[in-house]
C-alpha cells in the first residue's frame, strides 16, 4: 500500500516538473522561448514541457544538444535551432539524428549549419554524412593528441629544469660544506699553537 502511495506521489511531482516552464525560459501556452539568452550546451534547461507545441532556442551560443533533450517532445511541430555556433565533431551525432528523424515540413534543420571545424564550416548538420562527422572525431582527437605531447614536452623541460637546479645547489652546498670544514679545522689549529708554546717551558723544566 505505501509502495503504490510512494508511486503514485513520483507520478504526481513528476507531472508537475514536467510541465513547468524551464528557467530561464519564457512560456506562452504550449510555446516555449528559450531563444536570444545567450545559453550554452551547459546551461540548456535539461529538459522542456511533455506538452511543448513550440520550441525557440535559436541565436544562442549552443554548440551541441545534449542526448534525449528533444525525444519526449511528441507534440511538438516547430522547432527553431538557427543562429547557434553548432561544432560538427562527436557531440552533434545526436542532433543530426534528430533533424534526420524529422518530416521536411518542420524545417528545423534550417539554418544549423556548422560552425567549426574548418573542414565543414557552413555546412548543414541535417546533410553531414556519418563518415563525415567521424572524421571530425578524429580530427579533434587529433588536437587533442597534438595538446597532449606539447603537455607531456613542457613537463619533461619543467622536471629537467628542476633537477638541473638541484645539482647545481648540491653542488653549491658540498663545496661550502667543504670550505666550512677547511675553516674549522684551520681555525683549531690555530687556538692549539699557542697553547703548545706555553706548556712548552713546563715541559722542558719537568726534564
Amino acid at each position: 500500500m505505501k509502495g503504490l502511495l510512494l508511486l503514485c506521489l513520483l507520478a504526481l511531482f513528476g507531472g508537475q516538473r514536467s510541465s513547468a516552464c524551464p528557467h530561464p525560459c519564457s512560456c506562452k501556452g504550449n510555446q516555449v522561448n528559450c531563444s536570444n539568452m545567450s545559453l550554452k550546451s551547459s546551461s540548456l534547461p535539461t529538459s522542456f514541457p511533455a506538452g511543448t507545441t513550440v520550441l525557440h532556442l535559436h541565436n544562442n551560443l549552443l554548440t551541441s544538444l545534449p542526448n534525449g533533450i528533444l525525444d519526449d517532445l511528441a507534440s511538438v511541430h516547430s522547432v527553431s535551432l538557427h543562429g547557434n555556433p553548432w561544432v560538427c565533431d562527436c557531440g552533434v551525432l545526436y542532433l543530426r539524428a534528430w533533424l534526420l528523424r524529422q518530416p521536411p515540413a518542420l524545417r528545423s534543420h534550417v539554418g544549423v549549419n556548422c560552425s567549426s571545424p574548418p573542414s565543414l564550416r557552413g555546412r548543414l548538420v541535417v546533410y553531414l554524412s556519418e563518415q563525415e562527422v567521424l572524421d571530425s572525431c578524429y580530427y579533434w582527437y587529433c588536437d587533442l593528441a597534438l595538446a597532449s605531447q606539447v603537455c607531456l614536452f613542457v613537463f619533461v623541460v619543467v622536471q629537467a629544469g628542476l633537477l638541473m637546479a638541484l645539482i647545481v645547489f648540491l653542488r653549491k652546498f658540498k663545496r661550502l660544506s667543504k670550505e666550512a670544514k677547511r675553516t674549522t679545522e684551520e681555525s683549531f689549529t690555530a687556538e692549539e699553537s699557542p697553547r703548545e708554546n706555553e706548556y712548552a717551558p713546563l715541559r722542558e723544566s719537568s726534564t
